[in-house]
């Protein structure tokens, strides 16, 4: 589930938006009110129930080549998601919907930018799609999955590596 060309996309579980108004995230450290999107290349971190902690690493330009290899595993591809093992039943469940959006009037936050955002409110092109098997999805893009009993140890040594990544809803992991 990617955007097309002059798309950004929002997912949700809540199939009955009928237009996305800017505000702040409760958990936001910014006080701007904002639409959030994301472009093709941030949706597989949206791959996810939205409560689920994932922790994701990716090979960027300055990632060495031993990083990747002992982190995401040699000849696993470039991209690794770690989920943990309480959250495979709702990976499973989830009713997860994808929001196409125009891409006008949205831009890049954050450096590296990990989202767009709009400060006006923007209505859906369309009705929202129902975005299917979440692990299909990440099979089909090269990504591995990995389930972990705990993402803390990934995630340690994820942020002190050369790789690229992303942590969301991390607060809802196990300590």
């Amino acid at each position: 589930m990617r955007p097309e060309p002059g798309q950004v996309l929002h997912f949700s579980e809540d199939p009955t938006i009928e237009r996305f108004v800017p505000h702040v995230a409760p958990t936001s450290k910014l006080k701007e009110s904002y639409v959030w999107a994301v472009d093709h290349d941030r949706c597989p971190d949206y791959w996810f129930p939205r409560a689920c902690p994932r922790a994701m690493a990716w090979v960027g330009p300055r990632t060495t080549e031993e990083d990747a290899a002992r982190i995401i595993g040699a000849g696993c591809g470039e991209r690794v998601h770690a989920i943990e093992y309480g959250w495979l039943q709702a990976i499973r469940e989830v009713r997860l919907y994808a929001y196409r959006l125009p891409a006008d009037g949205f831009a890049p936050i954050g450096d590296p930018p990990s989202a767009v955002v709009s400060t006006a409110a923007v209505t859906p092109l369309g009705p929202p799609e129902r975005v299917g098997d979440l692990f299909e999805l990440h099979e089909e893009a090269g990504i591995q999955l990995r389930v972990l009993p705990s993402l803390w140890p990934f995630w340690d040594e994820v942020i002190a590596s050369t790789l690229e990544f992303s942590g969301i809803r991390l607060r809802n992991a196990r300590r």
